[in-house]
């Protein structure tokens, strides 16, 4: 299977605290592109000392043609769901890079250029379950990546979720790619739309 987009090298970090899911959400999104697009993926992934509330991060590099190095450092996406992981990985954001960020949780951005949504709070009152929420993130993601196919993704995230939460998360992912259409739809346009 063919990329619908030749992507020549793609960076994205995901970050926040041990709890969010941020390693499972970047394995999902990362196999979804390999297996679901078609193109080659590299994972890496780090948390700190106390999983549960300490800093996660989990990085993707994407690309159409073989990666030679894995590891990520010169950011096009970075995901930001603590205000310590947006802190910490902002300087890594290339010019013209993306910033993504929980609005409820990064009270501070580092610029006034990003894209939020408070995941956590659409996670827990629209979807009923706070641990969704790294989903609600999927659903928003594959609506402002050019390259990413939403059904594809969707079959990703539904091929490795036990059944009895298939429901719940297909219901977050669609929450997050409805309303990243509604709130950035315009802004999107923009960033990545115009190449």
């Amino acid at each position: 299977m063919k990329p619908q987009q030749e992507l020549e090298r793609f960076e994205i970090r995901f970050s926040g605290l041990g709890g969010q899911g941020i390693i499972t959400l970047g394995k999902i999104m990362g196999q979804g592109l390999a297996l679901g697009h078609g193109y080659n993926v590299t994972q890496t992934q780090s948390y700190g000392p106390e999983a549960r509330g300490g800093s996660s991060k989990c990085d993707l590099v994407i690309s159409s043609g073989p990666i030679s190095y894995p590891k990520a450092e010169n950011l096009d996406l970075l995901v930001a769901l603590s205000q310590e992981a947006c802190n910490t990985y902002y300087p890594y954001l290339k010019p013209g890079g993306v910033l993504v960020l929980e609005s409820d949780l990064v009270k501070q951005p580092p610029t006034n250029q990003f894209l939020g949504l408070p995941y956590t709070a659409l996670a827990k009152e629209k979807v009923g379950i706070l641990q969704a929420m790294n989903t609600v993130v999927l659903g928003s993601l594959s609506f402002l990546l050019p390259f990413v196919n939403q059904g594809a993704m969707r079959k990703s995230l539904e091929s490795v979720l036990p059944p009895k939460i298939k429901a719940i998360n297909t219901k977050a992912f669609n929450l997050g790619h409805r309303l990243a259409k509604k709130e950035w739809g315009d802004e999107v346009g923009e960033a990545w739309r115009e190449d």
